[in-house]
């Protein structure tokens, strides 16, 4: 039976009930976020292979299976390209936990950033901000947000140890926060040490021996 030789009231609940099922189905994503995606995996993909200074707009198009002109109308230069890809990814690179325990939160926070630096994507992230990037205004802008941002991330884990009474009130998060993974950058950036999930641990063990004995004072 056609549409047009339904009863009008029956046909309009059918097109009302058609209008809601339609409402209630997740939108699919749209081809310019997958675009975007794919483009900033490239980067990050480019900056492991052959490193910050090699890497080409066509190269990164090549990779993300995109013309080169698609890119240029989200991204003005591959500078532009290169901060949204390093923010994109440190955003969502380490979870932020919530176990209940600050010894344990501190330890997976310290073993996640442990990792991550281990891991080839993160190695390449570190190096393009430490490198010759960092005259770029606009990365060396994203390295001071992006470490900024972190910390800020992590501080719940702190401003929730506090409540529990874990920790004294007043701990400055952010800078209980930074004394955590100093020694981890340090290793890694200045003295080229190995890092592991034992140098995490005592970094985190030695953040709260240090906040203990500022409550005790």
């Amino acid at each position: 039976m056609s549409a047009d030789s339904l009863d009008p009231a029956f046909a309009g609940s059918v097109d009302a009930a058609e209008s809601a099922d339609r409402a209630d189905r997740p939108r699919p994503v749209g081809r310019g976020e997958k675009v975007r995606a794919a483009v900033l995996a490239a980067v990050l993909r480019e900056l492991v292979e052959t490193g910050y200074a090699a890497l080409t707009v066509d190269q990164v198009a090549q990779r993300a299976g995109v013309h080169k002109t698609t890119v240029y109308r989200r991204w003005k230069d591959r500078d532009t390209l290169v901060v949204d890809a390093l923010t994109d990814h440190i955003a969502a690179d380490i979870p932020i936990p919530d176990t209940g325990s600050v010894a344990e939160d501190l330890e997976l926070l310290a073993r996640g950033l442990v990792g991550w630096l281990g891991s080839p994507v993160g190695r390449a992230v570190v190096t393009t901000m430490l490198s010759d990037a960092v005259r770029v205004p606009e990365i060396a802008d994203a390295r001071r947000r992006i470490f900024h941002d972190r910390t800020l991330r992590a501080a719940p884990v702190v401003a929730r140890a506090i409540e529990r009474g874990e920790l004294p009130p007043g701990t400055d998060a952010t800078e209980l926060i930074k004394d955590l993974v100093a020694p981890i950058y340090f290793r890694v950036l200045i003295t080229g040490e190995p890092v592991d999930t034992g140098t995490a641990d005592r970094a985190a063990a030695a953040v709260l021996a240090a906040a203990a004995a500022r409550r005790d004072a």
